[in-house]
């Protein structure tokens, strides 16, 4: 499908890149300049505020609760912990019940969902369960998996991944001990598994699921998918006699991922967040590969050094140039 230009941001780059392309009159282009970077109106603003403001107050609240049982652990009985927690679970539940979509709503079921950690915690350590680390992670994402696959809310999407991720790495490091290159398969399940998340996202936004049209979320996606991954093909090419079949896969995940970063890119008519870390990723490998030959090769430290910093100037501009091309370049192809 398609993305259809009327719905793209009209950013100074692409309106410039339309008056070079003489879609634009100069009249015209001067007026859409202005539209594009005037400040946003009192009502924006305040929205925006509120939203801000109701996100950190959640936090906060959050906190306040973890370190109030911490404070108050050996004063307070059994039944008075699970009791408070299991209250401020109904409590922010039924708030969010009655509240509906709204942001109000949905930052209430977000805290429920946070409170499910808490309350398996207090139960494990009052009735000492014996359960590892892992399981309660675990449990935790599959008790608000109902909330999570019902509230159309994308952090408390993120907030499940971040479970599910956190529960794997534990699980990993208590149960796997005997696999040899634990961390190599560890870091290709983190990154499969991620991109997959990633990926599913893009597609049911490329088919105009109303939320999830913003783009913070697949951002940070992108970078669960990208950074195990990166350290792993790392590890391939400064890896001696030692390099695993593990590292391999990460490496050519990860040129796969670059791939289909520039591939989105152009699908989206801009999308220079993903494609700086595509090339923060390339100019690392080349650094690195470049870096190790020459370490290989024993060439003394002042040649290393003075071919190494030219190289990164180099790869630093030459990435700045790309960038402003593609800025430019994105917005008026398909037009032209």
């Amino acid at each position: 499908m398609t993305k259809d230009f009327l719905d793209l941001e009209a950013t100074p780059e692409r309106l410039h890149a339309l008056a070079d392309a003489r879609i634009l009159s100069p009249d015209a282009y001067g007026r859409a300049l202005n539209l594009a970077v005037a400040s946003p109106s009192r009502s924006a603003w305040h929205a925006f505020v509120a939203m801000t403001l109701m996100a950190l107050g959640s936090l906060l609240v959050l906190a306040g609760v973890v370190y109030f049982f911490a404070y108050n652990w050996a004063e307070l009985g059994r039944f008075a912990k699970l009791g408070l927690i299991a209250l401020a679970i109904t409590g922010t539940a039924v708030g969010a019940w009655r509240l509906g979509d709204r942001p109000a709503g949905q930052f209430a079921l977000l805290a429920s969902a946070v409170l499910v950690g808490p309350l398996l915690a207090v139960y494990g350590q009052t009735y000492q369960t014996g359960a590892d680390p892992y399981e309660l992670f675990i449990g935790w994402g599959a008790l608000i998996l109902p909330w999570v696959a019902l509230a159309r809310f994308t952090p408390l999407w993120l907030l499940q991944l971040v479970l599910v991720n956190t529960g794997v790495i534990l699980f990993w490091g208590q149960r796997m001990d005997g696999l040899g290159s634990r961390e190599g398969l560890l870091a290709l399940l983190l990154g499969a598994l991620n991109g997959f998340a990633w990926a599913t996202y893009e597609h049911f936004a490329n088919l105009k699921v109303p939320w999830l049209q913003g783009r913070w979320l697949p951002r940070v996606l992108s970078l669960m998918t990208v950074t195990p991954l990166l350290g792993m093909a790392l590890l391939f090419i400064l890896s001696d006699s030692d390099r695993s079949i593990e590292s391999g896969l990460s490496l050519l995940l990860l040129l796969a991922a670059l791939g289909g970063i520039y591939a989105l890119h152009r699908h989206l008519h801009g999308e220079l967040f993903l494609l700086t870390v595509g090339a923060l990723c390339a100019m690392t490998l080349v650094t690195t590969s470049v870096g190790y030959f020459l370490i290989k090769a024993s060439m003394p430290e002042e040649i290393v050094l003075l071919v190494m910093t030219p190289l990164v100037i180099g790869e630093m501009a030459l990435s700045v140039t790309w960038l402003r091309h593609e800025s430019h370049a994105t917005g008026v192809t398909e037009e032209t």
